[in-house]
Formats: C-alpha cells, sequence, structure tokens
C-alpha cells in the first residue's frame, strides 16, 4: 500500500514579510506524519493570484492538499476563487451557506451599530463555492471546505489557528478525507528527550548504535534548549526502534529526561505531585517566563503556589528578603543572590520548593567579570539545594529563554535525587 502524499499551503501575505509566524503548517504537518500521510511539501505564500495559483497546482499533484487562509470576506482573501480557477470549477453562491453566515454577520452589524449593507458584499462572497465543495461549518464567518477534484482531495481551513483546528476535526470526519487516511497507515511516534549534552554527541551515539533504517526512521533536533531524538516507527521498525532506544538509554542515561513525550514542565510538576511538595519561583532574569511554562500545564495549580518577579535589588530585598550585604558583596548576578532568592522565595511563598535565577540578558549591562549572557539559578528544597550558571553571548531572548528551561530542569534534578546525591 503507498503512503498518501500530502501538500499543506498556506497562505497569508503577512507571514510571507515575516510579520507573523506560520503555526499552521506545522501544526497541519505533525497531524498528517501522525495520520499516516507524508507531507510531501508545506509551502508558505502570499497573497498574490499568481504564487496562490502555482502552489494550489502543486497541491493538485497530491492525494490531499490542505490549504489554510484566504476565506474571509476582503478583496486580498482569494484562496476560494483560485481554487475554483485551478479546478476548472464555476463558482455559485449556496444559498444555505449565505443564509448561516448572514446570520452570523447580523449580529456583527449590530454590535458595531453598522447597516447590514455594509456586509452583505463580504457575505455573499463568503457563500461563493466552487462546484462540488461541501461546507464544514463556519469559523466565524469563515467556512471550511473540501472539494475533491480527478486526483487530489482539497481540504480548505480558515488562517487562525484556533478556528483551523476545530474545522479540521470536522475535515477529518468527512468521507473523502477518510478515503484518504483509509489508504494510510499511521506510524508509531517516539520521541527521547536529552538535556545537557549536545546535538552532536547524541549524533554519534545514535550512529554507534547503527544508525536508522530497517523501518526505524531517526530524527536529531536541537529543541528548546534540549535535544530531541524522534523515532517514526513503521509495520516493521518495531525491533529496530527498540535497539535504538535501549542503547542511547544505555549510552546517555543521566542525560535522558523524557520518553513518554512529556515536556520537563509536566515532570517537574509530577515530581512535585507525587511527592506532595509545592513550588514556588523567584525570577529576575526571566521575568516570569518559568512560571508561565509552569502554568501552562493543566492542573498545575496542584503543586505551583506562585512567583515573585524581582528584576530591582530593593524588591529582591523586600519580597525575598535577599540580605543587602549579599547584594553589596557579591552583586545582584551571582551565586550567593540567586540563592538567597530561592531561599526567601520558599519562605514568603510557603513552598516546599524554590527556584531562582538572575542574570545579564543583554544588550547592555555586561562587564568583563559578568558578561552578557551570564545566568545564575537555584533549587532548593526540603532534601538538599543545588545550583548552576551558564555563559552564553547570545541574544536577549535566547538568554532568557534558556534561562527558564534551565530553572526547570534545576528543579528537576533536585527532585530527582536522593539524599545521599547532595553534598
Amino acid at each position: 500500500m503507498t503512503r498518501p502524499r500530502a501538500v499543506v499551503v498556506v497562505t497569508g501575505s503577512e507571514l510571507v514579510r515575516g510579520d507573523r509566524s506560520d503555526l499552521n503548517g506545522p501544526f497541519l504537518a505533525r497531524e498528517l506524519v501522525s495520520l499516516g500521510v507524508e507531507p510531501a511539501r508545506v509551502l508558505v505564500v502570499g497573497d498574490s493570484p499568481a504564487e496562490l495559483e502555482a502552489a494550489l497546482r502543486d497541491g493538485a499533484e497530491a492525494d490531499l492538499c490542505v490549504v489554510s487562509g484566504g476565506l474571509g470576506p476582503t478583496h486580498d482573501d482569494r484562496t476560494v476563487e483560485t481554487l475554483a480557477r485551478v479546478l476548472g470549477r464555476e463558482l455559485r453562491v449556496d444559498g444555505d451557506l449565505e443564509r448561516e453566515i448572514e446570520a452570523v454577520s447580523r449580529g456583527h452589524a449590530e454590535r458595531l451599530g453598522r447597516p447590514y449593507a455594509d456586509f452583505a458584499p463580504g457575505v455573499r462572497k463568503q457563500a461563493s463555492l466552487p462546484d462540488g465543495a461541501r461546507s464544514l461549518g463556519l469559523a466565524g464567518t469563515a467556512p471550511g471546505l473540501v472539494i475533491e477534484s480527478a486526483g487530489a482531495t482539497f481540504v480548505v481551513l480558515p488562517g487562525p489557528p484556533p478556528e483551523l483546528r476545530r474545522l479540521w476535526q470536522a475535515a477529518l470526519e468527512d468521507e473523502p478525507v477518510r478515503a484518504v487516511l483509509a489508504r494510510a497507515e499511521p506510524p508509531e511516534r517516539r520521541t527521547l528527550r536529552f538535556y545537557g549534552v549536545s546535538e552532536s554527541a547524541v549524533a554519534g551515539a545514535l550512529q554507534d548504535a547503527g544508525g536508522d533504517g530497517d523501518g526505524a526512521e531517526a530524527t536529531i533536533c536541537a529543541r528548546d534548549f534540549e535535544i530531541h531524538v524522534d523515532l517514526v516507527v513503521g509495520p516493521e521498525g518495531g525491533a529496530k526502534a527498540d535497539a535504538l532506544s535501549a542503547a542511547l538509554r544505555d549510552w546517555g542515561g543521566e542525560f535522558l529526561f523524557s520518553e513518554d513525550g512529556r515536556a520537563v514542565a509536566e515532570i517537574v510538576l509530577e515530581l512535585c505531585r507525587t511527592r506532595g511538595l509545592t513550588l514556588a519561583t523567584a525570577e529576575s532574569a526571566t521575568g516570569g517566563l518559568v512560571a508561565a511554562r509552569l502554568t501552562a500545564i493543566p492542573g498545575s495549580s496542584d503543586s505551583f503556589r506562585g512567583g515573585v518577579i524581582a528584576y530591582a535589588n530593593e524588591v529582591k530585598e523586600r519580597e525575598l528578603g535577599v540580605p543587602a550585604d549579599v547584594l553589596t558583596a557579591h552583586g545582584a548576578v551571582s551565586a550567593e543572590t540567586a540563592a538567597a532568592m530561592a531561599t526567601g522565595v520558599r519562605e514568603r511563598l510557603v513552598a516546599d520548593v524554590g527556584v531562582s535565577d538572575t542574570g545579564i540578558a543583554g544588550p547592555g549591562g555586561g562587564t568583563a567579570d559578568k558578561p552578557v549572557g551570564l545566568v545564575y539559578l537555584h533549587a532548593s528544597g526540603p532534601d538538599g539545594e543545588l545550583g548552576a550558571h551558564f555563559s552564553v553571548p547570545a541574544d536577549r531572548e535566547t538568554v532568557r529563554a534558556r534561562a527558564a528551561v534551565a530553572a526547570l530542569h534545576l528543579v528537576r534534578r533536585l527532585l530527582s535525587q536522593s539524599r545521599d546525591d547532595f553534598v
């Protein structure tokens, strides 16, 4: 059985100009892989009719073409009319769809105090479908569509990511899409996550283990300051994937922290929950990024008490109890201050575990002794304490993000070790 191929077309001049990042292409590619469909290409094109038409003609050569964006009521929303031209279909107003969009648009008009006549041309445009197209329902006033051609099935979805994801689920239940998926065999996915080791070292270990092949495809990716080994396992690749996983586990046990898909924030919260511990953050350089990663996890309130963003020295003193003489003797960016911050947030927020960071994110503020990119971290808990630091010459965003990840891994290490491991 030949694996179905797909092309993803993401439209929007704002994406091509770099004004916004494309979230839909990566989401759709991941979805397709999980369903057993090969995403041959992800094409990002602007609103130029010629560029969009070329991308859609490319998509017509695949088994499935998923299109994102260009379904609005304005002149530069050209996806439907361009697709009709590519397929040689007439555009016709769907009366039921027009009434459905009209009902939504009249509500908008009433709330905005504008006459419906201002919306009517856009409603008619959005209700115009190529012959043979079926509506998947509305996202706002934009309908998702499915349309079959001689070779490809097209799924056309709105651009806003939440709306796209909702209608994507409806598309998966549509009969022509189901027919494509019936030819696919979803692969098994495994991910081994490492921290504290280089990408090249992991690549060398994978090569020493025999490399991929025999039904198991391995991809090594530096992601979020960690190294992830993604294994896509075909029907005959189970034994090979088991051997690779075992070899990497034996080689990098101290660096391997996840094999079940969980991110470090999830693991930290689970460690706290399992041990009945509460956690608090004291952040300077990261400005709340550590707390944001924790609270992004559903159920984090079971263990996470809260956080203090202590940027100024007086806030470190007043809110965290950092002694003035520590700040004077060692400076705000120091191992001593980080330790005092972690201890202080445990006391002030009545938490079992505290983690802190303080550093110089840049671009200014560095010195010869304390350059831009220097960050100190500290984790304090009932069984002991751990400190760490790093210094990377990078931009402000990178330094802050790296510090947030490092802080979470420091807590993970603290909670994963026994009392005998502390010195």
